[in-house]
């Protein structure tokens, strides 16, 4: 389907997004006999995997476990090419999901829906559309993602550049040539320190405008070798479960002593050890590294030294060295990008102090120097885990917008629901493990929640579900007494939505780890869902 549905009235469940989690979610309502669609606004499906399409665009989890877990078959038929897949892989392999599991016909494309209203009475939800149509059922599940609501900063005379602006987030289909040209990357984000060394490649001069520097480990990717495709096959089953085990959901070395019982000599070492690991799973090469400062001044100052052997230009070097608690922003996986910067015909300007000024016709201001570029790259980021649902006018059964009961902050119970939005379901919401876990995994078990959810609903007889104030209150205290626990809330971050001006500083995802989230889940689960009430 590629164009806005008239009015239904008979949907059991609207879905919105065509993602990871929408789909997951749609294949499911689907084998819980329930009429369901999809509503997306891009023309195909992959969510963030359509969306990003910058040169680099990987994931920073390994392929063989951001993958759905929900078929044993799909397991074993999909081949992986390499250690992080690209965003074509990973794209290519949503769209044979979609067809495997026949699910593209209960989808809507190029329809972007604008709001959400709840009629108490009837017990439905009413979605609107940006054309005008509109669609009704009894369940409303979100699935709009965490890092898919593209954030570009309002620079002054934006609107006024002559050359090419491109974001990272809504790159164009068609391939972009940097040939020749002067090209401007705002942003050394995830996005930036992917896309810069390859850009690098292309541009006759590439200038690189860093606010804030971030810790980068190394990749090291590569294809994957067949011997280790069949070890992890022949127990995919194994994998899975350890995984929900781990605090991320995602199955790595991990060291669990204190940095602080080895000696400087031995904790080199180690790092070491994680550091030609390489990925995300640097942050396990001890475990308090959250948590302990010592320990995490130790993990940083290795990486800071990491950072000055790769970079031949000691001043430059120092620019890119982060004076941050380390895995306070987001952790970022590499490949080159500190190296870029020995190029001759890359420059990198740090603009914490300053700021960019305004943006000219032919380039950029900053401190009063003109910069003059043919084209502007935007690696600026996203607003993320709650942006995407708050683009979305939601207004529950008082008829209350939801950026009005989060003005203060997100309040969810379980990051799945909100009090005051009955029958409303989000998936990978604020309160929920989300972006601190293997995303894949933590979808499918929220989905599976849900579904479940209305199940005993169905059994049950009740017509609709909705969060309790208190256990809603409670979840959201829970939240902020872990993280505050931990280190992770200690620098400015997209964690805490610091990126987005007048946003107040709440750390949004759940920090206590996957295991103790899954316990929590099971625990009201058998107390007949405790913190929810029925009608």
């Amino acid at each position: 389907m590629g164009q806005d549905q008239p009015r239904h009235a008979d949907l059991d469940a609207v879905v919105v997004g065509a993602g990871f989690a929408g789909l997951y979610a749609l294949h499911r309502l689907r084998q819980q006999g329930l009429s369901a669609r999809i509503y997306e606004a891009g023309d195909d499906v992959g969510g963030t995997w359509y969306w990003n399409r910058y040169p680099g665009a990987r994931c920073d989890v390994e392929s063989l476990q951001y993958s759905y877990q929900f078929s044993p078959e799909l397991e074993q038929e999909w081949e992986w090419s390499e250690r992080y897949a690209t965003q074509a892989e990973i794209l290519a392999y949503i769209e044979h999901v979609v067809e495997r599991f026949d699910l593209r016909r209960d989808i809507v494309f190029s329809t972007r829906v604008t709001g959400a209203r709840y009629d108490t009475p009837a017990g439905r939800w009413t979605l609107s559309t940006e054309a005008g149509g509109s669609v009704s059922a009894r369940y409303c599940v979100m699935a709009l993602g965490c890092l898919s609501a593209a954030h570009l900063p309002r620079f002054p005379g934006l609107e006024t550049f002559q050359g090419r602006t491109v974001h990272t987030g809504a790159w164009p289909h068609e391939a972009v040539d940097f040939a020749g040209q002067q090209v401007a990357v705002i942003g050394t984000g995830s996005s930036g320190i992917q896309c810069i060394p390859l850009i690098a490649e292309q541009a006759d001069h590439l200038t690189v405008f860093q606010r804030t520097a971030n810790y980068a480990v190394p990749a090291w990717n590569g294809p994957l070798s067949a011997e280790r495709v069949k070890a992890v096959k022949s127990d995919y089953r194994g994998l899975r479960a350890r995984a929900k085990t781990r605090p991320t959901g995602y199955l790595f070395p991990t060291n669990s002593r204190s940095a602080m019982a080895d000696t400087p000599q031995q904790r080199t070492a180690v790092f070491e050890e994680f550091w030609r690991n390489g990925g995300l799973g640097f942050m396990a090469a001890y475990g308090d590294l959250f948590t302990n400062p010592h320990s995490n001044a130790a993990a940083a100052q290795f990486v800071r030294g990491k950072i000055r052997a790769k970079v031949d230009d000691p001043a430059v070097a120092e620019l890119l060295i982060p004076d941050t608690v380390i895995g306070s922003k987001r952790l970022c996986v590499e490949s080159g990008y500190y190296e870029t910067f020995n190029r001759p015909n890359v420059t990198l300007i740090d603009i914490r102090a300053t700021g960019i000024e305004c943006v000219t016709p032919a380039g950029l201001r900053v401190a009063g120097e003109d910069y003059a570029f043919d084209a502007i790259v935007f690696a600026t980021g996203f607003d993320a885990i709650t942006g995407s649902l708050l683009r979305v006018d939601i207004r529950g059964s008082e008829g209350q917008a939801l950026r009005d009961k989060w003005s203060g902050g997100p309040r969810t119970l379980l990051g799945l629901a909100a009090a005051g939005f009955p029958n409303l379901f989000m998936i990978n919401g604020p309160g929920s493990p989300s972006v601190l876990s293997n995303m894949v995994q933590s979808i499918e078990q929220h989905v599976d929640f849900i579904v479940a959810l209305i199940a005993y609903m169905t059994e049950s007889g009740y017509a609709t579900v909705v969060a309790d104030v208190a256990a809603e209150d409670a979840w959201t205290a829970h939240n902020q007494e872990a993280v505050e626990r931990t280190l992770r809330a200690t620098n400015d971050s997209w964690y805490v939505g610091a990126n987005i001006p007048g946003r107040p500083r709440v750390f949004m995802p759940y920090t206590g780890g996957v295991p103790a989230y899954l316990e929590r889940c099971a625990q009201v689960v058998a107390d007949n869902y405790a913190g929810f009430t029925f009608s």
